[in-house]
């Protein structure tokens, strides 16, 4: 049976014998059998999985190192004083990495959080226990190449965010009220009027600290957000780095570094419920440790060689076609794998497949399914190898080439017939969520069985398309809100003057609905 230490290669980061101690008490990591065999997650009812898809928080990130659990497990053992701990950890990360200064945070973004406070109220106490109430400074300037789902880390200070599309907007927006600029790092950050180096350039000139959103990146050395300019960057400690999922790290301009662990639990200010222990400390010093020894260009070959393996498995069958995905910047840098295949011909669409791989034994994930039956056949999975373990490569290839080569049966769905109900017109919505109620307005068209209008919310706005058969309605939207958005569908049953029935609104779960038309 493969485990976690004996498939360990000399290359894996997860190699049993990468310096650490043997000695019974402090080995990190039992051996795991398999996933899906006897263990403390399956004893309480839950899955573990092969990971096959990435880093997402989602299903825990990465696989920790067995230096960061071996330190995370001596770390337990000690009281020390914080306030002496992170002065000490911060500096020899912050030597490792290339900038002045350092701390430990509980992830990206709590980063992201802090270095905002930190600019907004630095470390006058008088300011900091008026927040979020007063604020000296209470503006965040984000490009609009940059708004996403975690800038959240911003807003959760009750700033203001004033987003802007040029070097002009960006020069106009930029005033006493400015407390920092925002980055998420990606390739758009890298060229053009807004781009990091320009941005920074800009900034400088008000004396603006810059913080760049680096999280799932490599952090390179010399730091490249550095040497930009960027005043502050931060980093995931639980995706490349193989740190405590609960990690990450805000390094930079000292002053603004050290104020934000001012802000930062165990202090009694705005970031007390960011507490980080001892424990994800040492853990995340103990990764940044290994980031600079580990052979990342063998681990490259080594994941490539997995999804070699793979393809090599499944290549050979009818219409199967393959396509290796090169990472465009330095976050989640590795190959990825995508398999195509027609499923008028292998009988199985990609989203089936994903489905079959997560409700099988071993459970596995993998990424972007494509396919719906019964007009879109044209069907594919991606393969990220990042998260895997040795062997595990063995595992996929088999379970992708058992489910193409002996899919099972599946029907198309079942589509009423009959005349479609007429639902043109007006319509007052009602969503009973888990907690709480809230209030819609449709107002839909109708062409035949086909469906079109617009979605009022509370707060925010959006464009709804559908399909009516007989009395079975389905209606689609994704409603942008700040950084991110909401994925509607609603289904349900026409009676009427009135629809009820489910809507399904992706991570925000499910809630029912009822419907009155005007």
């Amino acid at each position: 049976m493969l485990t976690a230490i004996s498939a360990a290669t000399a290359v894996s980061p997860l190699s049993a014998n990468a310096g650490v101690s043997a000695d019974p008490q402090s080995v990190l990591h039992a051996a795991m059998e398999s996933v899906d065999h006897d263990n403390l997650f399956t004893r309480i009812g839950v899955r573990p999985l092969i990971n096959a898809r990435g880093t997402y928080t989602i299903i825990t990130g990465s696989r920790s190192l067995p230096q960061v659990k071996q330190a995370m497990l001596e770390a337990s053992n000690y009281f020390v004083h914080l306030d002496e701990l992170m002065p000490a950890v911060g500096s020899e990360i912050a030597k490792l990495m290339g900038a002045d200064s350092a701390i430990v945070t509980t992830g990206c973004e709590a980063a992201i959080a802090l270095a905002t406070v930190a600019c907004v109220a630095g470390t006058d106490p008088e300011r900091t226990q008026s927040l979020p109430y007063v604020k000296r400074k209470s503006q965040v300037i984000i490009p609009k190449h940059s708004r996403n789902p975690y800038d959240f880390g911003v807003r959760m200070s009750g700033v203001e965010i004033v987003e802007v599309d040029s070097e002009e907007e960006l020069r106009s927006k930029l005033s006493e009220q400015t407390a920092m600029i925002y980055i998420l790092s990606s390739p758009a950050a890298e060229k053009g009027p807004l781009s990091i180096p320009n941005i920074c350039s800009i900034a400088k000139e008000k004396g603006i600290p810059v913080f760049v959103d680096a999280a799932a990146e490599e952090p390179l050395v010399p730091n490249i957000h550095i040497a930009h300019g960027a005043t502050l960057v931060g980093y995931s400690g639980g995706k490349c780095m193989r740190g405590p999922q609960a990690a990450g790290i805000l390094l930079g301009q000292k002053d603004i570094v050290q104020a934000a662990w001012f802000n930062a639990a165990p202090h009694h200010n705005w970031g007390r419920a960011l507490k980080v222990g001892k424990e994800e400390i040492m853990g995340m010093l103990a990764a940044v440790r290994e980031w600079y020894k580990r052979d990342h260009t063998a681990e490259q070959r080594e994941w490539l060689s997995w999804l070699q393996h793979i393809e090599s498995r499944v290549k050979s069958l009818p219409s199967v076609t393959t396509e290796y995905l090169q990472p465009e910047d330095l976050s989640n840098r590795s190959p990825q794998l995508r398999i195509h295949w027609d499923a008028n011909q292998l009988k199985i669409t990609g989203t089936e497949l994903v489905e079959r791989l997560d409700k099988g034994t071993p459970r596995i994930l993998v990424d972007e399914g494509t396919g719906k039956r019964p007009d879109h056949m044209q069907s594919s999975v991606v393969i990220m190898p990042y998260m895997m373990a040795p062997g595990e490569d063995k595992i996929v290839a088999d379970a992708i080439y058992e489910a193409l080569t002996h899919p099972g049966h599946y029907e198309n769905p079942l589509i009423p017939q009959g005349a479609p109900a007429q639902i043109a017109g007006n319509w007052a919505v009602e969503l009973k969520y888990t907690r709480g109620t809230g209030e819609q307005h449709f107002a839909l068209q109708q062409d035949g069985d086909q469906l079109t209008g617009t979605q009022a919310g509370e707060l925010y706005k959006a464009n709804l398309k559908g399909v009516v058969h007989t009395d079975r309605i389905e209606l689609t939207s994704n409603m942008e809100v700040p950084g991110n958005s909401i994925p509607w569908t609603f289904r349900g049953i026409v009676a009427g003057s009135n629809i009820s029935g489910s809507v399904h609104m992706g991570e925000y779960g499910e809630a029912t609905w009822t419907a009155v038309k005007n």
